[in-house]
């Protein structure tokens, strides 16, 4: 794994190529998340490939880049990155949940070898009258709480994860160094840490997230190249429903026959790209053709 900086609008985005490979992957994390979220699916990569991969602006390594942030914001920083690291039409794009919109917003820019979505990208149903930020809070939960919150040192971070019920009987090396990684004790000093991740920048992101529904659509449908979604029978909390339901899904693929889907078994929200098994099927999809 190597680290770069890559210019954009308000600072440096750390970016991270797993893999030394000529065709590339540019990959997109979720809301809450970092770029350490894509390392099981890039050591499950054939030879020849490589994972590109940033901290998002207000996340990880890249907390410090100014907003105003929005996934339409996210979507140009990740033309400024295709553009430093040479990505083409042979490369690929890819995104995980909150990742996955902004792979539809990117994709819509320019053309990819293909465009693969990972349990994310389909606009959410969002009520009439209803509160974003409320609405916000209900789907995100422990993700959410976490922000605001600090932790005496960073066992104490991991053990919130441990009991995260997404990961219980999934804890795997690279969760770990997934959380290691977001652990920030800059300025708290005793060993205190919290999220690198900037409450400001996951609430502006997921309100527009859960707002803009037309634009994700109208985004969703201007892809040009070939369009794959992956979907986890499980939620983010490994709730029996996942994050995009069945009746949702068959609305867009009837929408979109074009769409080629697979809903990967027995994965929930995190496990679909944190689980070996699940992390190979969308390595596969990936890099199949």
């Amino acid at each position: 794994m190597e680290f770069d900086d890559v210019a954009v609008p308000g600072g440096h985005l750390r970016i991270a190529r797993f893999g030394e490979g000529p065709r590339l992957i540019i990959a997109a994390h979720g809301i809450t998340a970092s770029l350490m979220a894509w390392r099981t699916v890039a050591d499950a990569l054939p030879p020849g490939w490589s994972l590109i991969t940033p901290d998002l602006r207000g996340r990880g390594h890249s907390a410090d880049v100014s907003g105003p942030y929005g996934l339409p914001v996210h979507a140009e920083d990740l033309e400024l990155i295709a553009r430093h690291v040479g990505a083409d039409e042979t490369s690929v794009l890819t995104g995980h949940s909150m990742g996955a919109y902004i792979a539809a917003l990117h994709g819509a820019m320019r053309r990819y070898a293909r465009v693969v979505l990972v349990d994310g990208g389909l606009p959410l149903p969002f009520p009439p009258g209803a509160d974003a930020d409320e609405v916000l809070e209900a789907t995100l939960g422990p993700a959410l709480a976490r922000l605001s919150q600090t932790y005496p040192n960073v066992e104490a971070y991991l053990d919130f994860f441990r009991a995260h019920p997404a990961f219980v009987g999934h804890w795997t090396p690279d969760v770990e160094e997934y959380v290691r990684y977001d652990a920030d004790g800059e300025g708290l000093g005793g060993g205190a840490v919290r999220s690198r991740a900037r409450e400001e920048a996951v609430r502006q992101d997921g309100r527009w997230l859960r707002v803009e529904t037309e634009a994700i659509g109208a985004a969703l449908e201007a892809v040009k190249s070939p369009l794959s979604l992956l979907r986890a029978p499980r939620g983010l909390l490994n709730e029996a429903v996942g994050l995009l339901p069945g009746d949702l899904t068959a609305t867009w693929l009837a929408r979109m026959p074009e769409i080629r889907h697979e809903l990967i078994e027995d994965c929930n929200h995190y496990t679909i790209i944190f689980e070996q098994r699940c992390a190979a099927v969308v390595a596969g999809h990936l890099t199949a053709g």
